[in-house]
């Protein structure tokens, strides 16, 4: 049944006016389609589909991790892994050295009372929770809450690798030493080398890196120097963002 002429003008009226308010500032001519031009994709939709794909690429890389980490798959002691979470195309990505009791009965990272100072630091630097990215070099907690070993390091590491390739943030914050010394490949220690900026090389890009003290470390040397410092050092992370 063909519809009529004033019923086809008005719903083409309707559909422009929806594309225009999803960022669409223009309809191509039947010649542009002929000539191959393709159509722009709405604002935002760009976005989100890199964002799925991105959420997808993690999950199939969380899956791999819990079957065939030559360490977590093997290790004992823990109760479940602790993958990571957050904005899988955030532009900022927190690293710390491993999940503790609270992450390892929640799944989650971060979620103790480092984790909350955790939050409050991202908090005071203007963001959300969720518009970070928050991994661990150890995707299962070490027993007593030691700090990793260096077979765990090499066993779990190269998924780290695989997630911020994934990602792609344009800033890693390391959390104390441990993620600091595999990310930037150095033995020096963190009080030495924080503040100071540095890069990681994920295979295709450099990666700026801004190590600083573990938020554990900051409530067990809560003093207004090292309060300082780590400020300090997210100071110069919001500069590199301009947030």
């Amino acid at each position: 049944m063909t519809m009529p002429i004033e019923v086809v003008q008005r719903v083409a009226r309707q559909n422009l006016r929806t594309s225009q308010l999803m960022g669409v500032d223009f309809v191509p001519r039947r010649a542009d389609l002929a000539a191959g031009q393709a159509m722009p994709e709405p604002a935002g939709v760009a976005a989100d589909a890199r964002a799925g794909a991105k959420t997808a690429a993690l999950d199939a890389l969380r899956r791999r991790h819990d079957e065939t980490c030559p360490h977590c798959a093997t290790a004992g002691g823990h109760t479940q892994t602790v993958f990571g979470e957050g904005n899988a195309d955030a532009a900022l990505m927190f690293v710390g050295e491993a999940p503790g009791a609270e992450e390892d009965r929640t799944g989650r990272p971060f979620v103790g009372r480092a984790g909350q100072k955790l939050n409050d630091i991202i908090q005071a630097m203007g963001l959300r929770r969720e518009d970070v990215y928050i991994a661990n070099v150890l995707k299962s907690r070490p027993p007593d809450n030691r700090t990793p070993l260096a077979h765990e390091v090499e066993g779990c590491g190269p998924f780290l690798a695989e997630q911020i390739r994934i990602i792609g943030p344009r800033v890693i914050v390391t959390l104390g030493g441990p993620a600091a010394k595999l990310l930037l490949n150095t033995e020096t220690g963190i009080t030495r080398i924080r503040g100071q900026w540095a890069t990681y090389f994920d295979g295709h890009r450099h990666v700026d890196v801004m190590p600083t003290f573990h938020p554990a470390y900051l409530l067990r040397n809560y003093t207004v120097e090292t309060r300082k410092q780590v400020w300090a050092d997210m100071q110069a992370v919001m500069e590199k963002l301009r947030i």
